[in-house]
């Protein structure tokens, strides 16, 4: 905290006294036009020096005096009368400000800074550089809890200040292009937090990985190696975002999860001596959403009776597609954080202390890095953090304080409602929209303002705007900036880095500042990023590790999985042959699966079809006896004479063409068309009786 060093600031600037007749305290200009909002200043340059222009850039506070008040106004625009610089000659320049306030005395004698103005400037009031001590009064939050993250960009000497409390109840956004400082603006303003609510714990969902080395030993990192967030943790909507990867869901197969996951987890509640989750079991129903352990053993053996039922005939496409998709998750080595586990035991406890640090042993900060989760399935992952967040804040009574920082939030939450993953979109919002009440903040980092949902934006009461690009994320900032024109962030795009402009609940008018600089060690993506390869750099890369990994070859341990399967089949174990098989794929493994299951019940064996005979084809009598080429012969010329062959007699066969020049006539065989061997049978014999 820094009320002692604020202080001190103020009775040091008390002496920074304006001298009318000392060389660079001079009059330096006045009023000439004024509104409710806007003045315009008249200056001279004599003899075209400089020396005191510089004091008029925009950006700086400057002070005009009225009685015994100091009007405070921001330059945001200046120019020359003749649109020219004379050397040697005095300069004329208008200098146009915007009016942000007042320092005024107040009945006990105290000088006291205020955003509203009693007396406006009038025509030829004196302006001035404005006293080092009405500038730290006007930063003044007017709150003891204060710390220093930077300095003022206007005096170098005088620290940047917020109040973190007010930053952290209602929520606050980091937003600037790529390379600005954001990340480093993050890592500072988090280690304030942590100094000011020793409660506070802190979810970073970092997509880039580049939060490893931040926080230190205040910081527990979870990656894909040390990720264990349970299958049965995620609701429905989230474990079908990760069974159909990221596609949308059949509506037939998630009526068909809605309707089996229950039944599994009422099935292995019946099998459980965890007294924790039969008491909540008991409170209410369970559904599919439920945060109750299940086995996915259990749910295929649901789907396979399923299938085997005569009034799940219809059911049948649906239910083998849903069970292949399922043992594709189960077989994929990148869920293996999901289904890691051989054994499923109610670990909720163990996952909620060690991923949101209750009760922290320390190490109030988690680093959820996010890069090596399936891109499918990151979206459900966040979910499931960001609800678990909430619901922990709820349920807790505002017992424990949860700040959730979204990197990269516009991936999460964009703007537009067809992007991005319902549930993910919902969990924030809500976190944005109530979680103040129960001690749940929300951090939300974005280098596109214009592509994040600009209700998750309108939460934030404290924003640090850094240099932005384009124009519609700049016109996005203005928008949110509540009582205050355009001439505030005017010069958002043209800002170097590690500056920002803060403005909302946690200062006390926007400020322009430049953040600290953070220890070398602690930066984000210290560990080795953007080192460059050169001949000197030792080449001790191992090619075949990063190989093992694009591949996946350490698949999951799926034993476990085979015998709770089998035995959810009323079987004991694989049959011999079975255990060791190698698996190509899922379906090879369900095929396997199948013919274990099967194995003691040997399938019927089809009866050999019979073989088709010359006499059973149609029209077998006169075909083959032509030869092949008399035969395409006369296909030719029954598909030449198409167009003036008549209308064929239902009662006898297509009369042959008449014979080429020297072709020998083949005689007709008697009784060969059907209208004869009719005639020849006797009338009462077609009379059906």
């Amino acid at each position: 905290m820094l009320n002692s060093d604020f202080q001190s600031s103020i009775v040091a600037g008390e002496q920074d006294r304006r001298d009318d007749m000392s060389s660079g305290n001079r009059l330096m200009g006045r009023v000439v036009a004024c509104n409710g909002s806007h003045a315009t200043i008249s200056a001279v340059a004599e003899s075209g020096q400089t020396a005191m222009t510089e004091l008029w850039s925009v950006g700086r506070l400057i002070s005009i005096s009225v009685g015994r008040n100091r009007i405070v106004a921001l330059v945001y625009s200046m120019a020359t009368d003749q649109q020219s610089w004379v050397e040697n000659h005095d300069t004329v320049f208008r200098i146009e400000v915007e009016l942000l306030g007042e320092v005024y005395v107040s009945p006990d004698g105290r000088e006291e800074f205020s955003a509203g103005i009693t007396d406006y400037p009038h025509l030829g009031a004196i302006a001035h550089r404005i006293r080092a001590s009405d500038l730290a009064r006007v930063y003044d939050t007017g709150k003891s809890d204060v710390w220093a993250i930077g300095k003022l960009t206007q005096d170098e000497s005088l620290d940047a200040t917020i109040h973190v409390p007010s930053m952290l109840e209602k929520h606050f956004a980091i937003v600037g292009t790529t390379g600005v400082g954001k990340s480093t603006a993050v890592t500072l303003l988090l280690h304030k937090a942590i100094q000011s609510d020793p409660r506070l714990r802190v979810l970073i969902l970092d997509p880039h990985n580049e939060f490893a080395s931040a926080f230190g030993s205040l910081a527990v990192i979870i990656d894909t190696d040390t990720l264990d967030l349970p299958f049965w943790l995620f609701r429905l909507e989230e474990l079908a975002e990760v069974i159909f990867r990221g596609r949308p869901p059949v509506p037939e197969e998630m009526d068909i999860l809605r309707d089996l996951i229950p039944e599994a987890k009422r099935a292995f509640r019946g099998t459980s001596d965890n007294g924790l989750m039969r008491r909540t079991s008991e409170k209410s129903s369970v559904t599919a959403d439920t945060p109750v352990p299940f086995r996915i053993a259990d749910l295929l053996a649901l789907i396979d009776e399923r299938i085997g039922r005569l009034e799940g005939r219809a059911e049948k496409p649906h239910l083998r597609s849903l069970k292949v998709k399922i043992m594709s998750a189960i077989n994929d080595p990148r869920y293996h954080f999901m289904f890691s586990s051989n054994t499923i035991t109610d670990t909720i406890l163990d996952t909620i202390a060690r991923i949101f640090r209750i009760p922290g042993d320390g190490k109030p900060v988690t680093t959820f890095q996010l890069a090596g989760i399936p891109s499918e399935v990151v979206n459900s992952v966040a979910s499931v953090l960001c609800r678990m967040a909430f619901e922990i804040g709820l349920w807790s009574g505002g017992g424990v304080h949860m700040l959730v920082v979204c990197e990269e939030a516009h991936r999460y939450v964009p703007a537009d409602p067809k992007l991005g993953f319902t549930p993910t979109r919902q969990a924030i919002a809500r976190i944005a929209k109530e979680g103040r009440k129960y001690g749940v903040s929300l951090g939300i980092i974005t280098q596109r303002p214009g592509e994040l949902d600009p209700t998750i934006l309108s939460q934030c009461s404290t924003i640090f705007a850094m240099r932005l690009a384009n124009d519609h994320d700049q016109e996005i900032i203005r928008s949110a900036i509540p009582n205050s024109s355009s001439s505030t962030t005017s010069f958002i795009s043209s800002i170097g880095n590690g500056e920002a402009i803060a403005f909302g609940e946690a200062v006390a008018v926007p400020m322009r500042m430049r953040f600290s600089r953070v220890e070398a060690t602690r930066l984000p993506k210290a560990n080795g990023t953007g080192v460059k390869i050169t001949e000197e750099t030792p080449q001790n890369v191992d090619l075949r590790s990063i190989v093992s990994r694009m591949r996946a070859i350490s698949g999951p341990d799926i034993s476990g999985f085979q015998s709770s399967y089998i035995s959810a089949q009323g079987q004991s174990s694989l049959p011999t042959g079975y255990e060791d098989a190698p698996y190509e794929d899922e379906e090879d493994y369900i095929d396997t699966l199948q013919a274990a299951a099967t194995a003691a019940v040997p399938a019927p064996q089809p009866s050999a079809p019979e073989p088709y005979r010359p006499d059973m084809l149609p029209g077998a009598q006169g075909a083959y006896d032509q030869s092949p080429q008399e035969r395409f012969e006369s296909i030719r010329r029954e598909l030449t004479s198409d167009q003036q062959r008549p209308a064929a007699d239902p009662y006898r066969q297509p009369t042959r063409p008449a014979p080429a020049f020297g072709e020998q006539q083949e005689p007709r065989r008697e009784g060969s068309s059907i209208r004869d061997q009719l005639l020849k049978k006797p009338l009462s014999s077609l009379i059906r009786r």
